[in-house]
């Protein structure tokens, strides 16, 4: 898995800046304002070698008891302690102050490594820069930077990534076609449950306290002559109710595990209905490209209106799972659990599904015919002809002209289109649209001259 790498510091002392750096993004908001910042920003690493996960954290402050520094302080512990590396960031023009000491004392308690970042001393000799940030007593080493230039990054990262190179938290030691399915869910609605009814032994910690599960686990089982590699991962809780930091943990875990599943059971709670937060998880899912299987956990003791209830919260709230296996299953007591199985097979043969080209091109030919692309003014699009780009997700590659002018709608309804044409179930498909060039173009015509 990536290793995460934590940004802490000061407000204003250019964290954000630094993260938007570090994952060639603008995802942070960076401002003048001191704490614009609430909560952590989780993001790919791109600036280095190798991959990583970067996670941007509040300014950390003593200046008051609110409920609002309070909640920051907890987001910059709880970044602390599931990070791999952490980088402190300090302002050389404001130079060491009482808050950099108080955030260097919480840090010496961590066993992370930890790198000091002096920020905003473009122009600056980098052995005066550091100078002063020595009496923190910290750090595998002090680093000038200018996150808003740039000078200075690519060598802190480079530090940082070398020390962590390697580092694996959860050794699976699989075959690499061995399909890992992840059950994802919110605390307490029945993920360890659920894998120990699947496996049909006790093999996790069960018990009603939410977060009982804090890492993720694998666990390899065979099911109908395969084999196969259960994740059960910490449960995700809404940020409005996070009240102890181990809580929280469980996030940017479950981002590293979805990236090393086939297969995702996400896991709802009948009794609750589908909340914001299984939308915002179910959405996760599918940005990720992750075959999906929807199970409705504590089905029993519903009665036929709850039942109603929450078939037109799964309609309403999660339109987009129109190919997703639903099933309604009492984890505790093994009712519908015999379906989950097959339902995992059938995601993960759709997630690896090889697409025949000619087979493609004809599903491809007659969703033109039942529904034309729309025109581009006077031009019509045109769609030539496709083949298969990629699995897990299936990704098509469809040819033709004025392309780039497709709207999403019709997208869409191509990818759905060839869902239905290959009996796809639980996997999106992804559409890469290449425009033929015309050979009768004058300016190609001159090049080719």
């Amino acid at each position: 898995m990536k290793p995460v790498i934590s940004i802490v510091g000061r407000s204003n002392v250019g964290k954000s800046t630094l993260y938007n750096r570090l994952t060639q993004s603008r995802d942070a908001i960076v401002d003048d304002l001191a704490g614009v910042t609430r909560d952590r920003l989780v993001g790919h690493g791109h600036l280095g070698d190798y991959p990583y996960w970067v996670v941007d954290t509040g300014g950390y402050e003593q200046t008051g008891e609110s409920g609002l520094e309070l909640l920051v302080q907890r987001q910059f512990q709880i970044a602390i302690d599931e990070s791999d590396a952490v980088i402190f960031v300090v302002d050389y023009r404001v130079g060491l102050t009482v808050g950099d000491e108080e955030i260097a004392k919480v840090l010496r308690g961590s066993n992370v490594p930890i790198f000091v970042a002096v920020n905003k001393s473009e122009g600056i000799d980098s052995e005066i820069a550091a100078a002063e940030f020595h009496q923190l007593g910290i750090g595998e080493s002090i680093v000038a930077i200018s996150a808003d230039r740039g000078t200075g990054v690519r060598n802190l990262i480079d530090l940082v990534l070398e020390k962590v190179a390697g580092k694996q938290e959860v050794e699976t030691q699989l075959e690499p076609d061995t399909p890992r399915i992840a059950v994802l869910g919110k605390p307490n609605v029945g993920k360890s449950t659920l894998v120990n009814r699947l496996l049909g032994e006790e093999r996790m910690i069960v018990c009603d306290q939410a977060g009982t599960t804090r890492d993720s686990v694998y666990i390899p089982f065979m099911f109908d002559g395969s084999r196969y590699a259960l994740i059960d991962t910490a449960g995700v809780k809404r940020r409005a109710r996070v009240t102890e930091k181990l809580e929280r943990i469980s996030v940017v875990k479950t981002l590293q595990t979805l990236e090393q599943a086939h297969v995702v059971i996400l896991l709802v709670d009948a009794r609750e209905g589908i909340t914001d937060q299984d939308a915002s998880l179910a959405g996760l899912i599918r940005q990720h490209g992750r075959s999906m299987v929807l199970a409705v956990n504590k089905w029993d003791g519903l009665d036929q209106h709850e039942k109603d209830r929450v078939r037109r919260g799964i309609k309403r709230e999660l339109p987009f799972l129109d190919s997703v296996s639903i099933l309604f299953i009492s984890a505790r007591h093994g009712s519908g659990v015999g379906g989950v199985m097959p339902a995992v097979q059938k995601a993960y043969e759709s997630a690896m599904a090889s697409l025949g080209t000619a087979k493609l091109n004809v599903v491809l030919r007659r969703a033109v015919e039942a529904q034309p692309p729309p025109r581009v003014g006077r031009q019509a699009v045109k769609l030539k002809y496709a083949h298969q780009g990629g699995r897990n997700p299936p990704t098509v590659v469809i040819h033709g002209n004025l392309l780039h002018k497709v709207p999403d709608s019709y997208k869409r309804y191509l990818a759905s289109s060839i869902s239905k044409g290959f009996k796809l179930t639980g996997t999106r498909v992804d559409l890469s649209f290449r425009t033929s060039k015309n050979p009768y173009n004058r300016s190609h015509s001159r090049a080719q001259r």
